[in-house]
């Protein structure tokens, strides 16, 4: 907000300075409240507000809940799942459109099958090719409003979804997941010499990575269930 303030009254500023010559307006540039490399978010979600959130959204009706949990399945952007079509699947996989993609390529995510199966819960709705719609005209909005009901439902405050994203490529990396496979994975462009020789797809890479994730996704939200197969397996191995 103390940013959009400062642009705005420097918007003013300019505006009468070219009215007036004994006018000088007192906004300098690289005038900011915080620089942007400082005021970028860290916040990353713990395990327990990961577990919370998740049987928060699980509970939520409509299409926002499946959405919150397929952005930590995907560690998709906001916008990005939230338009996606029911046009671009096919199969298993996501294809997010250049047109789409802050990286202006198409971007092909093969989808795990706990991420398809937050899909296959989610109605298609007649005439509407947005995957989550509340009005079947529209892809979903009114974020802050939904995210609301979760917040009071589980008791977290203080997230965003796009912090989902974070939380996600964090847990790529608790699985062992490879670096530059997490990076394909959110869509980043890998830079240098690599990135620019290197045009091997990843898709089975992108696919295991999305599947360890979805593995320590589970074992934080069910961790109940994952010790009790645990004890089964050893007891196994044992007789």
């Amino acid at each position: 907000m103390a940013d959009r303030t400062l642009a705005l009254i420097r918007k003013i500023m300019n505006w009468y300075a070219t009215r007036s010559d004994d006018f000088r307006s007192p906004i300098v540039r690289g005038m900011a409240r915080v620089k942007g490399k400082e005021r970028a978010r860290e916040r990353t979600l713990t395990d327990d507000e990961l577990r919370a959130i998740w049987r928060a959204a699980d509970a939520t009706e409509g299409p926002f809940g499946r959405l919150v949990q397929f952005l930590l399945l995907t560690a998709a952007r906001r916008n990005e799942a939230a338009q996606m079509k029911r046009s671009e699947l096919s199969g298993a996989e996501w294809t997010l459109p250049a047109a789409r993609n802050k990286t202006k390529v198409d971007l092909v995510r093969p989808l795990s099958a706990a991420a398809r199966s937050v899909l296959e819960l989610v109605p298609a709705l007649a005439g509407c090719d947005y995957v989550f719609s509340t009005d079947a005209r529209n892809p979903i909005s009114g974020f802050s409003r939904f995210k609301q009901r979760i917040d009071k439902a589980c008791g977290v405050t203080g997230w965003t979804l796009h912090d989902l994203r974070r939380t996600a490529r964090s847990l790529m990396s608790r699985a062992g997941v490879n670096s530059d496979h997490a990076e394909r994975c959110l869509g980043h462009v890998i830079t240098g010499v690599r990135g620019t020789y290197d045009r091997h797809e990843y898709a089975d890479e992108k696919q295991r990575a999305y599947e360890a994730l979805a593995g320590q996704i589970d074992r934080v939200v069910n961790p109940r269930d994952n010790v009790i197969a645990l004890a089964a397996r050893e007891a196994s191995v044992m007789r």
